[in-house]
């Protein structure tokens, strides 16, 4: 019998998803069935010298399409378009879903998020007309603003994906929304830009949690979790509905599977799940202080911390287009 591989272990167990813009990364390691992104992943790949040609070229369309969208700038609506080429490359070698995360500084508007939104969705019919709406979902980080403009946007015919999400709170509200997906952080963002720092209360009991309660209730919602450091980490949460892996940790899962983890799903739930009439979503008060609350205040500043992450990001990339323009 053939020595299984780690990647060939969760596969059995998971939809495994790639986190990464890369396409040789989904031709190589696939199959895919997700590919997610974010302005970090997108700074990285936009920063090889073999994206010059995509860069030049979403400059070109934005300056051409900046009389359409007028409200933005040259270099923020130059960002969406490469961002979206890249998700419509991604998409030729995975089977389900491209995933494009909205700017970050609308994180605590609504109205802003939604028109984002949809302005990404319709940049992807400029750059391959007639791509599939239903492969298209849009990443918007959990605060109460974020995930009302996921109402809105479900309503309207676009799934979403409620990222930066660290608590059962946020869990409760974008299942009540209708979020296609929920992106539980294990570790928090600034273990991947700070090397010294180890996020020492990682939140794998919490997925295993919300998949609990999302089945109690019966919602289609999706977990989906992201922020990884170790194959170890991956091991815990076979079992999940989806989980995004970076290159370098699928690189590691090529090796043989040694049997050694226990899933999270295999064990009963550490964590409490919530009654089934619990509800935030016409009482944004109560979700504002409960989430406020939730562990002496350090998911509130987990998710305040990613945005900031995520914006500085957005300013890295905006300054490469204004270079390279």
């Amino acid at each position: 019998m053939a020595v299984q591989s780690g990647l060939e272990y969760m596969r059995s167990r998971t939809v495994v998803d790639c986190d990464t813009m890369d396409e040789e990364v989904a031709k190589t390691l696939g199959p895919f069935q997700d590919s997610t992104s974010n302005q970090a992943i997108a700074f990285g790949e936009l920063s090889k010298p073999a994206r010059g040609e995509l860069i030049a070229a979403s400059l070109a369309d934005a300056k051409a399409l900046h009389p359409k969208y007028s409200s933005i700038s040259i270099e923020e609506l130059a960002v969406e378009i490469a961002m979206v080429r890249m998700a419509v490359g991604m998409a030729q070698h995975i089977r389900g879903l491209v995933h494009v995360q909205t700017n970050p500084y609308y994180s605590y508007s609504t109205e802003k998020t939604v028109v984002n939104a949809l302005r990404i969705v319709q940049l992807f019919q400029h750059v391959q007309p007639g791509f599939d709406v239903a492969r298209i979902s849009i990443k918007i980080p959990s605060t109460w603003e974020g995930i009302m403009a996921c109402r809105t946007l479900e309503q309207a015919g676009v799934r979403t994906l409620a990222t930066t999400l660290f608590t059962m709170v946020q869990a409760v509200l974008a299942a009540e929304v209708g979020c296609t997906y929920i992106a539980p952080y294990v570790n928090e963002l600034k273990v991947h830009f700070d090397a010294g720092f180890e996020d020492k209360a990682k939140l794998l009991p919490l997925c295993a949690a919300i998949q609990k309660y999302y089945k109690s209730i019966n919602s289609p919602t999706k977990v989906l979790p992201a922020s990884l450091t170790s194959v170890e980490e991956i091991f815990f949460l076979a079992g999940v509905d989806h989980l995004t892996i970076a290159p370098a940790l699928l690189e590691q899962l090529t090796q043989p599977y040694a049997g050694n983890v226990q899933s999270l799903f295999d064990m009963a739930p550490t964590l409490p799940i919530p009654a089934k009439g619990v509800s935030f979503i016409n009482d944004p008060g109560s979700f504002q202080i409960t989430f406020a609350r939730d562990q002496g205040g350090a998911s509130q500043r987990k998710l305040t911390e990613a945005v900031n992450i995520f914006c500085d990001c957005q300013d890295k990339l905006e300054l490469l287009m204004k270079t390279a323009a």
